[in-house]
């Protein structure tokens, strides 16, 4: 039977590239609150024997989570046999240990609570960390999309003469292959973080030797922007060209972007991971080898 596809409310744009690429049906729903705030949910389509996928980034998990658990459950209520979750950015990643006594591991519970309901997550780059791969704390199938190729291919048609910046240690093996990919220079910053909100990035040793190049900053999440926003700050001060920023998943507390704006970037793009005014790298076609492989 074909696979359907159930589009959480604001996906709509990642939804119907993947749905281009797939033989695929979608599922129709009605979605609300009640005046209680509670959720609202009813699956207008036949799903019997169905297999379902539901596409739904993470960004701002806590108000997503449980109408997301709602359809997972009511499809196979319904009769899906299986359902699977497509979450580009995978929330819940950073707290893989206790920095202090006492704290919760929420990385391992929101990991219990998905597999739990889901046969099968497919995400793009998920903050691993201090982890090697997704099946240290999922106990479903996973499969990872990795965006390097697709940010080295925007660099490639975008950037005049590149040179690839990680912001720390951490992101020099991903930053490599963005750099080799293109091909370009590549260079790592150092980066202390003093808390959630607070970032000192060292300035970059003999930053003149790259007056002939545009800096491109590349990040995973770009979250509180302050990385990047520090980054920008020493290649503007240096006189140097103004820093394109490139992130996979576009979080943007409040007042991030416009933050990174006012700093000085020349301009600002991200992956459809998170629906945002900044994407310009579609995913969508990246997604589809991996859904076909879950589905068949």
């Amino acid at each position: 039977m074909t696979p359907m596809v159930l589009v959480y409310p604001g996906e709509e744009s990642l939804g119907d590239s993947m749905r281009s690429e797939l033989p695929v049906e979608s599922v129709d729903f009605e979605m609300r609150r009640f005046p209680d705030g509670e959720t609202y949910l009813r699956i207008d389509s036949n799903v019997q024997g169905r297999q379902v996928v539901i596409l739904c980034t993470l960004r701002e998990p806590d108000v997503k989570i449980l109408p997301l658990l709602f359809m997972a459950d009511a499809l196979r209520d319904l009769g899906a046999s299986r359902v699977g979750l497509v979450a580009p950015y995978l929330a819940y990643m950073r707290q893989d240990r206790r920095f202090n006594a006492g704290e919760a591991l929420t990385s391992r519970s929101f990991a219990r609570i998905v597999s739990a309901r889901f046969d099968w997550l497919i995400t793009v780059d998920p903050h691993l960390h201090r982890r090697n791969s997704l099946s240290e704390i999922y106990t479903i199938r996973t499969e990872v999309v990795q965006a390097a190729p697709l940010l080295a291919e925007w660099i490639r048609a975008n950037v005049s003469a590149p040179v690839v910046i990680g912001p720390d240690a951490e992101s020099e093996q991903w930053v490599s292959v963005v750099a080799r990919a293109i091909p370009c220079p590549h260079i790592v910053l150092k980066k202390v973080r003093h808390g959630d909100r607070s970032v000192t990035v060292a300035e970059v040793p003999d930053i003149e030797r790259w007056g002939g190049y545009t800096p491109v900053l590349v990040d995973d999440i770009i979250a509180s922007a302050r990385t990047m926003i520090e980054s920008v700050g020493h290649w503007r001060t240096a006189g140097q060209r103004a820093p394109v920023c490139l992130g996979v998943h576009a979080v943007f507390a409040s007042g991030a972007y416009e933050a990174l704006a006012a700093a000085g970037a020349a301009r600002i793009v991200t992956t459809n991971s998170v629906p945002h005014h900044s994407n310009a790298i579609d995913l969508g076609p990246a997604l589809v080898p991996h859904l076909l492989r879950v589905l068949s």
